[in-house]
């Protein structure tokens, strides 16, 4: 049945589902969800701080448990607006490069004019775009952004040859997170890519990637990060994929509430009557 992707709606939020061979597969970003993020208590922190200091007089005119909803919700909001932006920029890049007509919304208009003069002044040779990966040997599966040719680079003092480069599409306010390289390591090292859900599968170590890299996309520019995919980082991820499998085993570790006996008359045993020493006789 080899590698199905299923895409839908869910509370209105767009998601997608990976079967390997039927069986549910988890997805590379999934399991990143398992790697250790303090950063993240302070974000979300910051998240409700803002949303109090920018909508105070907004916020003063609800009751309370209304208001503490809000910011509650602040860091999910933020979250969503992130991905859903990302996801967008993508797409509208990659019309781009399949030669469609694009019209970036305004609020997207510098991601995406930030993604063009990457294309116009690196050139890539695209191989291919959003294909669908798996790992049969450790039951996993993705879809990566980009596999490109590019020319020969520079930086700093640093001459990076000519290669054919897995890329990732990254619009992060705060930067490229560790974790895409374990996603890229992950996209790399997977055993089959299809170019169609459920269609004819290709070795992945054909199509002979030699170097790793993000894409910071930001309305006011972008960098080319170089990214690492080793042995290292392959282990790393190796370790979460073993902790994503083994958190649903704990989902039987406490069972079901018991039913309790029927309910029987209590009997109310009286204190039995302790009789007094006697006294003793001379």
């Amino acid at each position: 049945m080899s590698l199905v992707r299923k895409d839908g709606i869910a509370f209105g939020k767009p998601y997608h589902s990976y079967f390997l061979d039927g069986v549910k597969a988890p997805g590379v970003t999934t399991i990143l969800q398992k790697a250790a993020k303090p950063g993240l208590v302070r974000w979300a922190a910051r998240c409700a701080a803002d949303e109090a200091v920018n909508n105070w007089e907004q916020l003063a005119e609800l009751p309370l448990m209304e208001r503490r909803e809000v910011l509650l919700g602040a860091p999910d909001r933020d979250r969503d607006a992130a991905a859903g932006r990302g996801t967008e920029v993508h797409h509208l890049a990659e019309r781009y490069i399949n030669g469609q007509p694009v019209t970036a919304p305004d609020e997207l208009a510098g991601h995406f004019d930030a993604a063009v003069d990457f294309l116009q002044r690196v050139r890539p040779a695209v191989v291919a775009t959003e294909l669908a990966v798996a790992s049969r040997a450790e039951h996993y599966a993705g879809t990566l952004d980009l596999i490109a040719d590019l020319p020969e680079l520079h930086a700093g003092l640093e001459v990076i040859p000519a290669g054919r480069w897995l890329l990732d599409f990254k619009t992060g306010r705060s930067g490229v997170w560790m974790e895409t390289a374990l996603q890229l390591t992950a996209y790399s090292r997977a055993e089959f890519y299809v170019r169609e859900s459920g269609g004819t599968e290709y070795p992945m170590a054909d199509v002979g990637i030699t170097r790793c890299g993000a894409v910071w996309l930001r309305a006011d520019g972008w960098d080319l990060l170089p990214v690492t995919a080793n042995d290292e980082t392959w282990a790393y991820f190796l370790h979460l994929a073993a902790i994503d499998r083994a958190g649903e085993a704990t989902r039987g570790w406490i069972g079901g509430a018991i039913d309790p006996p029927p309910a029987r008359p209590i009997r109310v045993q009286r204190p039995r009557r302790v009789p007094r020493p006697r006294a003793a006789t001379a």
